[in-house]
């Protein structure tokens, strides 16, 4: 669409303008594939098993405040045209930009190794359940080469993808195009669940209503612990970098302010409201009050087999949850593999179509080895390096509130008078959030 356009449609009422943003829209797809992965299918289970529907406001309002900082690079980025490791480079921080390309880097690797066996265990679940074909778990080693398979198969599709998407051209539409089939296909998955139990008579709507309302803070250990997590991983440290990197493959400017901002809301907010409040409710219904042992973390493997056991069909229970999970999986794998092409090419200077950069979005190749190693590598992994990006995020979040003030960087796009205010107070909220969720995270790891 040319800027003429664009500037016609914006003068538009907001439901003429929703569809034809939706057609134009991207990075925020992208942004929302990347976070909807295994942690959030995870904690929006255990919120919903061991909370019920008490806590449902929590991803809702987490993802809101992580958007804030989303906002504000938009804004940086389509005004300036400056890729974001470089503007933090130069007006910030030589160390602080680096350290924030490493970490994003090392935990879109290291993520992999969690979303590899989570995705062969998935797909394992739809073969068994579509197909009868199975492998018994007892069979040790025949089970682990029949997972590592079906995580190659996965990965075969991921880096084809990524690898599609590194062409640049029409491959970013079709890849954008393909990310908003997989999130609506997510969303479908998963309202199935729930409209499954809820003519099974699990679904209490009443309360389901009243748990998007936060009129109290939880007091316990566990639930403070959820909430701090949530507002600490909305938005993760990967997904702050390579989203200005997707603004600038669409060849965005500041005449696209207003359709990144709808964008974000659209791609972003609201598939992570659904989708997470979808898996909530369904856990909420079918386990919360149940005679069922939860305890810890509810993974979605125990969780396909739970949904049986509290009624549900073996299709919606097993095919059509897996199914959906699965997605998740993919669509952050996918995003973790362009995230580590767009950082080794910032670190390194490397062009964004070069063979190099196409080679840096295989780096997390080795995670496929995940469906071996994870369960006995995962603890060693997880808590440093959560500790290095939950440290570095709220830095990094700093650093963004400070280059939106900052005059030399920005020119006439600086922030001035109300809109300072409230952008600025926005920011302090969200560094306030994220830095709190660390501080916790802490002080729960030191005892």
């Amino acid at each position: 669409m040319s800027l003429d356009n664009l500037q016609a449609l914006s003068q538009q009422p907001w439901f003429k303008r929703v569809p034809a943003y939706v057609k134009l829209s991207g990075p925020g797809w992208l942004q929302g594939a990347m976070t909807l992965g295994g942690g959030s299918a995870v904690t929006s289970l255990t919120i919903g098993a061991t909370f019920g529907y008490e806590l449902l406001w929590v991803q809702p309002i987490a993802m809101i405040i992580g958007c804030i900082m989303l906002f504000a690079l938009s804004h940086q980025t389509l005004h300036t045209q400056v890729k974001p490791f470089s503007a933090m480079k130069k007006h910030v921080s030589v160390y602080l930009a680096w350290g924030w390309a490493i970490a994003a880097f090392a935990s879109s690797i290291i993520w992999g190794f969690a979303h590899y066996p989570l995705s062969a265990g998935m797909l394992e679940e739809i073969i068994a359940v579509s197909t009868g074909v199975t492998v018994d778990n007892d069979s040790g080693l025949d089970h682990d080469i029949y997972l590592l398979i079906l995580a190659l198969l996965v990965w075969a599709g991921c880096a084809y993808t990524a690898w599609s998407y590194g062409s640049h051209g029409r491959a970013v539409k079709v890849f954008e195009t393909g990310i908003k089939l997989l999130s609506g296909m997510i969303i479908i998955a998963f309202a199935w669940v729930v409209i499954s139990a809820a003519l099974n008579g699990k679904i209490n709507w009443v309360a389901v209503l009243a748990g998007f309302v936060p009129t109290s803070l939880p007091t316990d250990g566990a639930g403070v612990t959820v909430v701090m997590a949530a507002l600490g991983s909305a938005v993760g440290i990967n997904m702050t970098f390579i989203y200005g990197y997707t603004l600038l493959h669409k060849k965005w400017n500041k005449q696209h302010a207003e359709l990144a901002r709808y964008d974000i809301a659209l791609g972003l907010v609201l598939p992570y409201f659904l989708v997470t409040s979808l898996i909530s409710i369904a856990a909420a219904g079918a386990f919360f009050g149940s005679d069922m042992d939860i305890q810890g973390k509810l993974s979605p493997m125990q969780a396909g087999t739970m949904f049986m056991s509290a009624g549900l069909d073996e299709v919606t229970s097993r095919l059509i949850f897996a199914f959906g999970i699965l997605g998740m999986a993919v669509g952050s794998l996918v995003m973790h593999m362009l995230c580590c092409g767009s950082a080794a090419a910032a670190m390194f200077n490397w062009p964004e179509d070069g063979f190099k950069y196409k080679l840096a979005l295989l780096a997390p190749t080795p995670a496929v080895l995940g469906v071996f190693y994870w369960s006995q590598m995962g603890p060693y992994l997880v808590v440093p390096t959560s500790a290095i990006c939950g440290f570095l995020l709220p830095i990094a979040y700093i650093g963004w509130a400070l280059l939106n003030n900052n005059k030399a960087y920005l020119g006439d796009a600086t922030p001035v008078g109300r809109n300072k205010l409230v952008f600025n107070a926005a920011m302090a909220l969200c560094i306030a959030a994220v830095l709190s969720s660390v501080v916790y995270a802490m002080i729960i790891k030191l005892g």
